[in-house]
């Protein structure tokens, strides 16, 4: 049979997105971005979207426009795949309607998804509790606050617990929409459609480094840049504190404070984070075996390799090689 009518046959992935007055536009857009566009020519049947609502009349939007969706919540609550893009005031109630809409989807064994503060809404309905989960590092103390049967994770881009996944906020709704498409269709997919919207497959480290103040440009001249860049071009030796202070030529108290001054994070932990991200594409792209990609990217052995990888992206890198293969 013709693959052309092969995918006719197949039932669409339903996609249900939430709307609601006063939401940002961006993670609504993130969503009709990569689920709404027909991409016949990746040869798998893609997604239906619905963009749902509690009401059916304009909502207004951030911006100066208002958003008519076409359904409402009896849609949402039987879609196969539900995204709730925020929420309209995280100090105020999530409404008995949408509570009570997300609940069903979930008990219907439908994918509960949320960006940014649509946390709170998932939160609302019981669906985070005992689970890890994610937000805008501005709201993560406060959905900790309220629900403290969330395991609330600040300094990731996402959490995929399976049926339920969060995201950070703003772009890192394409990452997490990225990731559910790498799921659904395999790793050949996702990257393709990354390559439409100029964004890498994957995008490496979270959100610690915004937390509290934004990242700043290092000057060239500066010590603790003149320390990262000559270790990125290092990383399969040793590295210590002492080294990367001498190259900053800084005492390693001094080296120690201007980095987390300028990181948000510890020289360690960001040379952790460098190692793994270094390691991807070896696992991507060849069958090198995985001791050989640990000692190439720096770590002093395998175990040590696949215990810090497990930390940060959440799989091992064997199985992380098999999903980005799409094996």
């Amino acid at each position: 049979m013709p693959t052309s009518v092969r995918l006719e046959t197949r039932r669409r992935h339903r996609v249900a997105v939430l709307a609601f007055a006063g939401m940002a536009p961006f993670e609504l857009g993130c969503v009709v971005e990569v689920f709404a566009l027909d991409r016949p020519e990746l040869g798998v049947p893609w997604y239906e979207l619905a963009v749902c609502a509690e009401t059916p009349e304009p909502l207004p939007a951030v911006g100066g426009f208002a958003i008519t969706a076409a359904h409402g919540l009896d849609v949402l609550a039987a879609a196969d795949t539900v995204i709730v893009p925020g929420v309209a005031d995280v100090s105020s109630a999530v409404s008995a309607e949408l509570v009570a809409a997300l609940r069903a989807a979930a008990n219907r064994g439908a994918r509960i998804v949320s960006i940014c503060s649509g946390a709170f809404a998932l939160a609302a309905a019981g669906l985070l509790d005992g689970l890890a989960a994610t937000t805008h590092w501005r709201y993560a103390a406060l959905l900790r606050e309220r629900y403290p049967l969330v395991e609330v994770t600040p300094d990731v881009l996402y959490v995929d617990n399976g049926q339920i996944v969060t995201s950070a906020g703003s772009a890192a709704g394409l990452d997490l929409c990225l990731h559910l498409v790498r799921r659904d269709h395999g790793a050949q997919v996702a990257n393709s459609v990354a390559r439409r919207l100029v964004l890498p497959p994957h995008r490496d480290g979270g959100q610690a480094q915004f937390i509290e103040s934004p990242v700043r440009e290092l000057p060239g001249d500066d010590g603790v840049a003149r320390a990262m860049t000559w270790a990125l071009a290092h990383l399969d030796q040793p590295l210590s504190v002492d080294a990367l202070a001498a190259r900053a030529h800084m005492s390693p108290r001094t080296f120690l404070r201007h980095f987390a001054r300028h990181t948000g994070t510890s020289p360690i932990r960001w040379l952790i984070e460098q190692r793994i991200a270094a390691s991807l594409p070896l696992l991507e792209a060849a069958d090198t075996p995985v001791e050989a990609v640990a000692t190439a990217v720096g770590f002093d052995s395998p175990v040590t390799f696949r215990h810090h990888f497990g930390r940060c992206m959440r799989t091992s890198p064997s199985a992380y090689r098999r999903t980005f293969r799409g094996r």
